[in-house]
């Protein structure tokens, strides 16, 4: 994959491009959130994407966070439109007996976050982040083979030109090493719904 045609949205603390092979190391207190419960906006992260008018594909890559440690410790996948307009997926630290496999959609500036607790054995994890026009699909692999759906959901500001990528933050007091590999773009994986037909 041609990592020449990503560009940050603001850098991390440290980070290394070899290859196909993205570290980020992430800063102390950055996070993307938006309002929701909190009644907090954060929008400090580090990404690193690039922008498409392709309406149909799938980006996959694979995540390793052998370093994460501390609570809402993140990295994952990422579409960043603008401050109020993104979505994420990720597995954020919560402490040393779980930690959450979740999803982010904000729209018009408000976040949700859907999740699910898992083991903290787990230090590698596979995303395939799909479009159709302006309707999204984000699943997850442990082996890069066999994916599981984790959402579909509706960007309202996403049937355009888009940017999609990577990103890593650290909202409390840490810092750790993300590492980011087997980044591929393809043809949709996400294939047309077959089923009930839309109504006339």
């Amino acid at each position: 994959m041609d990592l020449s045609k990503f560009q940050w949205m603001r850098e991390p603390l440290d980070y290394e491009i070899i290859d196909c092979r993205v570290e980020i190391t992430t800063k102390p207190h950055t996070d993307l959130w938006q309002r929701t419960y909190y009644h907090f906006q954060n929008d400090n992260a580090p990404v690193f994407q690039m922008e498409t008018d392709e309406k149909f594909f799938s980006f996959v890559v694979r995540t390793e966070f052998d370093d994460s440690h501390h609570r809402f410790d993140q990295c994952g996948i990422v579409m960043y439109l603008d401050s109020e307009n993104w979505l994420k997926a990720s597995i954020e630290y919560e402490n040393e007996d779980f930690q959450h496999l979740g999803s982010v959609v904000t729209n018009h500036g408000y976040s949700d976050w859907a999740t699910t607790e898992i083991n903290t054995d787990i230090k590698s994890m596979w995303y395939r982040f799909s479009r159709r026009e302006d309707d999204y699909c984000i699943e997850c692999s442990e082996d890069g083979v066999v994916y599981k759906q984790m959402r579909i959901c509706h960007i309202h500001k996403g049937n355009g030109t888009i940017k999609f990528g990577i990103y890593a933050c650290s909202p409390e007091e840490s810092s750790f090493k993300a590492i980011f590999s087997n980044m591929e773009i393809t043809e949709c994986m996400w294939k047309a719904h077959d089923g009930q037909q839309p109504d006339e």
